[in-house]
């Protein structure tokens, strides 16, 4: 390893900024100088002419099944795919066995991701084992390192819970993630509607997500505390959402590349690997998540990367909800938004980078001198095929498998150090 790592050459998006070109030069695991015609004077060197280098991302939803279920991944499996999809930051959520409830616990994800490819921060349980019931120590938990608090998996049950939630994580500046999901209104296996009706199996109305989704926003608005809203899948909650930060609700949101870019169709080929919840929804609530995107009323995007066996998979029905995300999202926002023109790339990282690092309170997101050097280079214009035996998830559910994406990660860059690609 040489003197550091310069960066020669590439389009840079410094998030929150204009792009510039020309090169990044890194040394003891920070941005040295950012500039043009920087001399090596000894550092190793990545090529990045005809590339784009932009902050590493950031998904502040990641399901790593570890402790508890490592068959589907852990947190060394699961840093890997980061790496390759070029995150380097996660927000680990708390639904594992044993649940993210204890300091213990926490340290225990702390002290194995000191070793992995991606940075990795974790959310802890709002209730005990994620019942929804008693609450959990916020102020033991946050000590011990928890960066956020959710119940995800899981709703939170009740409106004085979830009050007391949000009032304890803003005391401590922390966000506090809202799974919305009525479960007297939840259930089915796919979207409530014609595709429910043509595969002859019950359905979960878009209802379940939006009454909870209102439900959070007028606690933002009566209470004066924020909220993030976890996987918004449906035209009704960016209006509610939309309609609520206008009135001054300190409400946060983010959505995920399958919600923008697949719809209900995909579950007539009763394929798992389309099942995940919220189900995905109609041709309609894909356009309104990409007006939600363009218009700035959902601020982040995330994979809510949720792994799980090829066995367990292989029964459409009986199958477990959800896909696998971590080396696509990049790509995916390429293709899907970038290419037709609803975002620029600019606007891409700053909702995969940027204002998730703001939202969570992490020194991440941006590229200038002095800050970690977390970098992700990338070829927006190459064409790759996604073959789910190629990805480096323990787990290969993939919704995006025999599909051609635009968007290949080059390299990964984590403290300083090259954790993905070769130089």
């Amino acid at each position: 390893m040489g003197d550091g790592l310069l960066i020669k050459g590439a389009e840079i998006y410094p998030g929150l900024a204009d792009k510039l070109h020309g090169d990044i030069l890194v040394k003891d695991g920070r941005v040295a100088q950012i500039g043009t015609d920087i001399p090596a004077d000894g550092a190793d060197i990545i090529d990045a002419r005809g590339l784009c280098a932009a902050p590493g991302l950031v998904d502040m939803h990641v399901h790593l099944r570890d402790p508890g279920q490592t068959y589907k991944e852990d947190i060394i499996s699961g840093c890997e795919a980061a790496a390759a999809g070029g995150v380097t930051s996660l927000l680990a959520m708390a639904n594992t066995v044993p649940t993210v409830d204890t300091p213990k616990t926490i340290k225990y994800v702390l002290d194995k991701a000191g070793s992995a490819k991606a940075r990795v921060y974790t959310a802890a349980a709002v209730t005990l084992g994620q019942r929804g019931e008693a609450m959990t120590d916020f102020d033991a938990l946050s000590r011990a390192g928890a960066a956020a608090f959710s119940d995800d998996g899981h709703p939170v049950p009740t409106a004085k819970i979830m009050a007391e939630a949000m009032k304890m994580a803003a005391a401590l500046g922390k966000p506090v993630i809202s799974h919305c999901e009525d479960p007297s209104l939840a259930g089915g296996k796919v979207n409530l509607g014609k595709i429910s009706q043509a595969l002859g199996i019950d359905g979960e109305s878009a209802a379940a997500e939006e009454t909870q989704v209102a439900r959070e926003a007028t606690l933002a608005l009566s209470l004066g505390y924020p909220v993030h809203i976890a996987h918004v899948s449906t035209a009704n909650s960016v209006a509610i959402i939309r309609d609520a930060k206008l009135r001054g609700a300190k409400l946060t949101c983010e959505s995920c590349p399958h919600y923008f870019s697949l719809d209900e169709d995909e579950l007539l080929a009763k394929d798992a690997d389309f099942r995940m919840n919220p189900p995905l929804r109609t041709k309609a609530d894909v356009a309104a998540i990409i007006r939600g995107l363009a218009d700035g009323t959902i601020d982040a995007i995330v994979t809510d990367h949720a792994p799980h066996s090829e066995k367990e998979k292989s029964d459409f029905l009986a199958a477990p909800n959800g896909v696998v995300g971590l080396e696509t999202s990049l790509a995916a926002g390429i293709t899907y938004l970038v290419r037709p023109g609803a975002l620029s790339l600019g606007d891409l990282i700053d909702k995969m980078s940027a204002n998730p690092a703001r939202i969570l309170g992490i020194e991440a997101g941006t590229l200038c001198k002095g800050v970690p050097a977390d970098i992700v280079v990338f070829d927006p214009h190459e064409k790759w095929l996604v073959e789910p035996g190629l990805l480096h998830s323990r787990s290969r559910n993939t919704p995006y498998k025999g599909r051609h994406l635009y968007g290949k990660v080059r390299f990964t860059v984590c403290a300083g150090r090259v954790v993905y690609g070769g130089i």
